[in-house]
């Protein structure tokens, strides 16, 4: 190797080393799970907004909520890291796998959460701060360690799942009002039926870390799969009230009523046919087709 060659090397590799810690700490943030917050947070902005978007302020909410947001999901990792490294589809994540040690991601989850929360409160509103906390406590103290005794925790968890519309809502309005309730509810009922559907088809890998996030089937049915049924009944019948109180039209009517029946549909094949996965993904292929362009109709079809 030329000097010319070896002093290139010397520069590469603490470069490709700095590369690869800041994939890491990007990795720690779940940056494809804060980009669904964000989008979500927007449309509860956008629906809250009485007259023409503010822009900078808009840029303040989503720079704030993706702070704390990532950070609380950096803190998810650090907490769980130990189930991670028993499981296929996590045993790669930078702590687990060693890349970084726990304590950065500890002290990287509390700056980024903690910053994004007191950001949020100076530049947008405390209400908005006190909604992205609500999100943090329940999702690192209730969600995170109830995995681990029993599948219930879906339902939990369900709740700051459905709360980023609701940060926007108030980022517009510094109030709550019953418009972002219902917002709050399509995203919860849509949320459970979703989640279930990944617990089934990662049970084996969950079972593997002693994770109980799906129940064991009964003599009468998987108890998930007859709540997920029962859920989307729910959903359909709430993804309607929009547009029949009047803050959306018929064109949300008409986009709610066949993905809302669509829903329904995958989670009863579900009920019949649990012992295999193809349902299983079907239930899942429908709420991700579901939450987007249920939310899409809403933003084209605000009265």
């Amino acid at each position: 190797m030329t000097p010319a060659n070896s002093e290139a090397a010397a520069i590469s590799a603490p470069l490709g080393g700095a590369r690869q810690r800041i994939s890491d700490y990007i990795a720690l943030a779940k940056p494809r799970v804060v980009l669904m917050i964000l989008v979500t947070t927007l449309a509860g902005y956008y629906l809250g907004a009485r007259a023409a978007l503010e822009f900078v302020l808009a840029l303040k909410l989503l720079s704030g909520t993706a702070l704390a947001a990532g950070g609380t999901l950096a803190l998810n990792q650090y907490f769980e890291r130990d189930l991670d490294a028993l499981m296929d589809r996590t045993r790669h994540r930078p702590v687990p796998a060693g890349r970084l040690m726990p304590v950065e991601a500890l002290i990287f989850g509390l700056v980024a959460m903690v910053g994004g929360f007191l950001y949020l409160g100076f530049a947008v509103n405390w209400m908005t701060a006190g909604v992205i906390a609500a999100i943090a406590i329940l999702y690192l103290g209730a969600y995170t360690p109830l995995k681990r005794f029993t599948w219930v925790c879906n339902v939990i968890g369900a709740i700051p799942g459905a709360l980023p519309p609701v940060v926007g809502w108030v980022a517009a309005r510094n109030t709550i009002t019953a418009e972002p309730l219902i917002l709050f509810g399509i995203m919860y009922l849509w949320q459970v039926p979703h989640t279930l559907a990944i617990s089934r088809l990662y049970r084996h890998d969950y079972e593997r870390a002693g994770i109980h996030i799906y129940p064991a089937d009964g003599p009468r049915g998987n108890a998930a799969n007859l709540l997920a049924l029962g859920v989307c009944v729910v959903l359909l019948g709430v993804s309607l009230m929009p547009s029949m109180l009047g803050f959306a039209g018929r064109v949300y009517f008409w986009t709610a009523l066949p993905l809302g029946l669509g829903m329904l549909l995958a989670a009863a094949a579900l009920v019949r046919r649990p012992e295999t996965a193809v349902t299983a993904r079907r239930v899942l292929m429908a709420s991700l087709i579901y939450l987007p362009l249920i939310l899409l109709a809403l933003v084209l079809d605000r009265t």
